[in-house]
């Protein structure tokens, strides 16, 4: 791809946002509620930890501070998915009903409208919450912004891929949105997990065929450690994954049947 056209998906893909954004924001109050409640929520989910690590200490060489971490990045990243590119969790009910019709005749890649047609208000409650357990953490300076922002990016990264991964299903069987949901937060629920908890084939997993330890792990290891191993391991998974993500959606839109839904997209 030129670089002209690189700059050119990216303006499009910022164009669709800033749609996006102005909708979504269009009852401000509904927006508000939504993104506050999704922060409630998080810190509610996280009151366990609290609890928990103020009476032992530590669990298995993790502290306080390292569970906030993995929390915030794991949070940061699924949020920042939530508001930019909500259409991946959409997938399969665009498949299901046809919605691919309109945007099979657009100028810019099908995937890139079906992501980026929709964005959560939610999504921006799981982003300030993530940034806040990261700041709470310690974590999170002037020194490591650029490191931190870097992982946070991976994690939005691996989670884009994922879903498109899980809701792509739907190509080949119909009515797997609840599946792939389900499929979805237990990703979700493994990656707020500290990493020692796990081991033997259940640990294997949790790196392959549910990748929490790209959206979580290995993201906080870089910001707490900055190794290069970690941060090189991190760097060729997302690649890996999001490469696997793309083949799956392609593959399954040439089996995509036509659900004959007249209409536009724009």
């Amino acid at each position: 791809m030129s670089k002209s056209r690189r700059f050119g998906t990216l303006r499009f893909l910022w164009a669709l946002f800033c749609t996006n954004l102005k909708a979504v924001t269009a009852l401000r109050g509904s927006f508000l509620l939504s993104m506050t409640f999704m922060a409630l929520n998080n810190a509610t989910f996280f009151v366990f930890w609290w609890v928990l690590l103020g009476r032992v200490g530590k669990l298995r060489g993790w502290y306080m501070a390292d569970v906030e971490l993995l929390f915030g990045i794991s949070a940061s990243g699924f949020g920042l998915m939530q508001a930019t590119l909500g259409g991946a969790i959409h997938l399969s009910t665009l498949i299901d009903e046809g919605g691919l019709d309109p945007l099979l005749c657009q100028p810019k890649p099908t995937l890139l409208y079906a992501l980026g047609c929709r964005s959560q208000a939610s999504g921006f409650g799981d982003l300030a919450s993530g940034i806040g357990f990261m700041l709470l953490s310690g974590y999170l300076s002037w020194h490591s912004a650029a490191r931190s922002a870097l992982c946070v990016l991976a994690s939005f990264l691996a989670y884009t891929a994922v879903c498109i991964s899980f809701f792509s299903l739907a190509f080949w069987a119909k009515k797997t949105r609840s599946l792939s949901r389900q499929m979805l937060d237990i990703l979700i629920t493994f990656s707020l997990y500290p990493e020692p908890l796990f081991g033997g084939a259940l640990r294997l997993v949790l790196f392959t065929l549910l990748p929490a330890g790209f959206v979580g792990y290995l993201p906080a290891s870089v910001v707490k450690g900055a190794s290069t191993s970690d941060l090189l391991c991190l760097l060729a998974g997302t690649a890996f994954y999001l490469w696997l993500a793309l083949r799956i959606f392609q593959s399954g839109l040439r089996r995509y049947s036509s659900g004959s839904r007249f209409g536009v997209f724009g």
